[in-house]
Formats: structure tokens, C-alpha cells, sequence
């Protein structure tokens, strides 16, 4: 069969509401993983032997991403600052936006010239953020806080699986100290999505990833930064940053609670789409 019928063929079939370039993003990803078919090979009509059994997977696979299953999930990986890592219903999937928090941390050890720098991310998920860091960061030690289990033994397997070394604590932000001192960054990316948001998102997100690592209480919504600020600020040693991912609404209230606790230099810093994204603070 032509790879390019074959690519049109799935842009048709699925139905879900997306642009045409996210849905074409999708079946190219669809016949890499099923075909091991490239953009090249579609783009240049490669001829490809399509059997049944890799007929029904496909049939498979756009069902389940016309039921709005993230094809992230269907395909049980993604991709984060160019490495593969496992996702799956227990971890939320890494979005770009993090990559450029990861990228400022890197430019601030960097900036500071800070040699072995001991890290912690708090409420790691599927480790995207600490296993990137320690490879990222030559000599770092990289520790990974979270308070589910199952997203620890993803962050375990990712780990494993991309030769990084991450010491994984199960811990509850709120409730519990953090487990190791004397830290030069800790970094998060925390539940900052208010329930009240939940009805205006995609179904894709609110059916299938996980609830615990996206939604906050409109009653408390700033709980987890007041937690991560004062207990990092007892952790970090002086100079030691702390930078966190925000929702866009909240950054100056983000900010005032950094330098509630004892931060200096505190900025909110916009993503890509020019959205406030990161606030970032040093320990005084």
C-alpha cells in the first residue's frame, strides 16, 4: 500500500476535535510505532506491506484515540527534552512548557558555576524532571519526591531505563518535611488547576490523567507553593534557588509567597506562548 493513501486514510478516520495539524502529528506517530514508518518514508509514498494483524492494530489504536485517550497513553511513551520516557495513567503527561523549566535550572548551575549541585524535584511523576537533570547536569545529585506510589515506580522505570541515578522518596508535600538537606535547587511542578477550571478543559485530560497531580481545591488553590516555599527554604542552602511551574493566573500570589518565606530575586518568568509559566526565587 502507498504510505501516503495510507497516512490520508488516518487523517479521515480520526474524528476527535483537534486541528488538522495535531491530527496529522498523531498518525504520523501512529505509523511510526506500528509501521515503523517516517515522515521521510509517508512524504517520499514508501510502499508498505500492511497484514492483518497490523491492519487491526491500527483500527485499534484510532479507536482508542477517538475515544479521547492521549495517544501518549495508548502508545505508553512520550517524548521530553529528546528522550523517551514511559507514561501511563498514573503520571501526568510531560508537557513543553516543563522543558523550559528544566532549562532554567540548567542555566543557573551553570550561571553559578555550582559544581555537584544536590537537587530536588518534588512531585516527580513519571521523573521527567529529575531524570532529565541528572543527565542533563554532570556530577548533579538528583533526588524525586511524590506522594503516589505507582507514579514512583514509573519514575523508577524511567530512571532505569534512560542509565540516570534518582533517589525516589515517597513523601506527602503538605504533611511531611522533605527528606534530604542541604540543597542547592528544588524544583516542582505542582497541582495548580483549580476544580472550578475542570467542566472548560478536553475530556482527554480530565478521563484519563490522573486527577491527584492536575486539580486543586478553589477553596486553596496556592496550598502546594506555600508547602514547597517553606519547606525549601529550610532545605536550601544560601543562594539556593527555588523555581516552580505556575498556573498563569497565579504568579504574582506565587511570588508574594516566595518572598513571604525568605526568597530574594524573585521573577515570573513567561513560557513560549508568552504566558507566565516559571517563578523562580534564592534563598537569602
Amino acid at each position: 500500500m502507498n504510505s501516503k493513501v495510507l497516512f490520508n486514510d488516518l487523517v479521515k478516520a480520526i474524528t476527535i476535535d483537534e486541528s488538522v495539524d495535531e491530527i496529522q502529528a498523531m498518525v504520523y506517530i501512529i505509523l511510526e510505532n506500528t509501521l515503523t514508518l517516517s515522515r521521510t518514508d509517508v512524504l517520499a509514498e514508501r510502499d508498505v506491506m500492511v497484514v492483518a494483524t497490523d491492519d487491526e492494530l491500527i483500527k485499534s489504536v484510532v479507536r482508542r484515540i477517538n475515544s479521547q485517550e492521549p495517544i501518549q497513553y495508548v502508545f505508553g511513551w512520550t517524548e521530553f527534552y529528546g528522550r523517551k520516557f514511559k507514561v501511563n495513567p498514573d503520571v501526568l503527561i510531560p508537557r513543553p512548557e516543563t522543558e523550559e523549566l528544566v532549562s532554567m535550572v540548567k542555566e543557573h548551575i551553570k550561571g553559578k558555576n555550582i559544581s555537584d549541585p544536590r537537587i530536588l524535584d518534588v512531585g516527580t511523576g513519571s521523573g521527567c524532571i529529575a531524570v532529565t537533570l541528572a543527565l542533563e547536569i554532570r556530577g548533579s545529585k538528583v533526588f524525586a519526591t511524590d506522594i503516589s506510589q505507582k507514579a514512583l515506580e514509573t519514575a523508577r522505570q524511567n530512571a532505569t531505563a534512560l542509565n540516570s541515578v534518582v533517589g525516589l522518596f515517597n513523601n506527602n508535600i503538605v504533611d511531611d518535611d522533605l527528606p534530604v538537606k542541604a540543597l542547592d535547587v528544588v524544583v516542582s511542578n505542582p497541582p495548580y488547576i483549580p476544580l472550578s477550571e475542570k467542566q472548560s478543559m478536553k475530556n482527554n485530560v480530565t478521563r484519563f490523567e490522573p486527577s491527584q497531580a492536575l486539580f486543586v481545591s478553589d477553596v486553596d488553590p496556592l496550598v502546594f507553593y506555600r508547602a514547597i516555599a517553606t519547606k525549601a527554604s529550610k532545605c536550601l542552602g544560601a543562594g539556593g534557588l527555588l523555581a516552580v511551574e505556575i498556573n498563569e493566573r497565579f504568579g504574582s500570589d506565587v511570588a508574594r509567597i516566595f518572598k513571604d518565606s525568605g526568597f530574594e530575586d524573585v521573577r515570573i518568568l513567561n513560557d513560549v506562548f508568552h504566558k507566565e509559566r516559571i517563578v523562580k526565587g534564592q534563598r537569602a
